[in-house]
């Protein structure tokens, strides 16, 4: 997956215009600050242009699927023109379908629901929790972390290799990491998929919204990804990719929008005729303004050119990874090395520091917005962090008390929309934290740490 970079001026790709650039948030320490939004990676800011759309089409809500009336119509055509335009944005092969879900995790349980009877499925333990727990009714084999690209490779066609040849097989594998924003050998995992005759889903959550995203061109044959985290609102996510298997699944739901037909039987019985369409995994009245966002987005990210936004994020992952670089506590998080490329997503640990009590400290002092936990990828990070897996630490609560260590880490992420500003406040408050300290006494309460409304620290 490589994005020429060729007479490309990062500088000329201004950051796109999102919900929430002028919010003021108030300091422990007085006064207000613009809001830096650094946490993305779990839910990126809607752009502008994203809510426009959805304001505009507001007063013409109607039903989908389910009305004769003029706004219903509407609304059905907007609906199933957003489904094209997905397809169009993943590149999707004529015989693919699009599903609308609710978010990676629903789309990959949806596809977990549909795979074959005697499925095996090889997941890496470097997953995040929505593609590495769904598969709860297969016969699942988790794969060790790997070091490199080509270990990823190689651990995949070893697993492949011992598998029953003539039983149908899976693999699930993210595009770029949630917790150090990696990219994975995305198009080489899934040559050696279908090489040893298993199929391959890619979780595309935080890919997507950093990355074009091209299913004939990497050759998978599923991909998911949520609409939250590609700038749209919540509530809304895409499965894209071969129809067989979910044509012959039952519906992931069952109930009206799903069924073609449904009659009576003179035993008093009811028999159902399914859709073999995307309209078999989308039953109830579906979400039509998600369904728009999601391609508003779409259209959007590809009108400002990924070419572009890649080259500009590019930059803006060296600053921060030179930024940290220069503040000898600070670890980065990775797996494949410095070397690798990767999308704005990074994670850190600081010598010295309970990462609970450095995200509030940059929360409440400065004014910046970062993710402290496990990610929902625990395995990855203990294993990143060299923990014992039985170690405890939570996702997003963590147990020790400021000033203790911590088995979690911090998290930076960042996309089109994040202004220079913000990087450079982020790397102005890591230093100086990290220099003379925090400002103000903290405490845990419920699980978090948040500021001690008593009095300032003693510095």
């Amino acid at each position: 997956m490589s994005v020429s970079t060729a007479a490309l001026d990062p500088s000329v790709c201004a950051p796109l215009p999102v919900l929430g650039q002028d919010v003021t948030v108030p300091l422990v320490t007085g006064g207000e600050v613009t809001y830096a939004a650094l946490d993305y990676a779990a839910s990126a800011p809607a752009l502008q242009r994203v809510w426009d759309d959805v304001a505009a089409y507001a007063p013409y809500y109607g039903s989908v699927h389910r009305g004769a009336g003029y706004l219903s119509q509407l609304s059905t055509d907007l609906f199933e023109n957003s489904r094209r335009t997905v397809a169009e944005f993943l590149g999707c092969r004529p015989e693919d379908q699009v599903v609308f879900t609710r978010s990676t995790t629903d789309s990959l349980n949806l596809l977990a629901a549909a795979i074959p009877a005697n499925c095996q499925v090889f997941v890496y333990e470097t997953e995040h929790h929505a593609s590495l727990l769904p598969w709860r009714d297969a016969q699942v084999t988790y794969l060790d972390a790997p070091r490199t690209p080509g270990q990823a490779v190689e651990t995949l066609e070893r697993a492949l290799a011992d598998r029953d040849p003539y039983g149908p097989a899976l693999v699930c594998v993210t595009g770029a990491s949630n917790v150090t924003g990696e990219l994975w050998p995305v198009k080489e995992l899934a040559a050696a998929a279908h090489a040893h005759g298993a199929r391959i889903v890619l979780d595309a959550a935080q890919l997507a919204p950093h990355h074009p995203v091209d299913i004939a061109e990497l050759d998978v044959d599923w991909v998911a990804f949520s609409g939250h985290k590609l700038y749209a609102p919540f509530g809304s996510g895409v499965l894209a990719g071969r129809a067989d298997w979910l044509q012959a699944a039952e519906p992931y739901l069952a109930g009206g929008g799903a069924s073609r037909r449904v009659a009576r039987r003179a035993d008093g019985g009811v028999d159902v005729d399914w859709h073999i369409t995307a309209a078999r995994h989308e039953a109830g009245s579906p979400n039509v303004i998600g369904v728009y966002s999601i391609a508003s987005a779409c259209k959007a990210l590809t009108e400002a050119g990924f070419d572009n936004l890649v080259a500009r994020e590019r930059e803006l992952v060296s600053r921060v990874r030179e930024g940290l670089a220069e503040v000898p506590e600070v670890q980065v998080l990775s797996l494949f090395g410095d070397d690798a490329p990767r999308v704005g997503v990074i994670s850190f640990v600081v010598r010295g520091w309970n990462s609970s009590h450095f995200a509030a400290a940059l929360s409440a002092e400065y004014g910046i917005g970062v993710r402290d936990g496990l990610f929902c990828a625990h395995p990855l990070v203990r294993t990143l962090l060299g923990s014992d897996p039985q170690d405890p630490g939570e996702c997003g609560a963590p147990e020790a008390e400021p000033g203790e260590r911590s088995l979690n880490a911090i998290r930076v992420s960042f996309g089109a929309g994040t202004p220079d500003e913000h990087i450079d406040r982020f790397l102005r408050a890591v230093t100086e934290l990290v220099r003379e300290g925090a400002q103000w006494k903290y405490r845990t309460e419920d699980g978090r740490c948040v500021p001690d409304r008593g009095e300032a620290a003693q510095v």
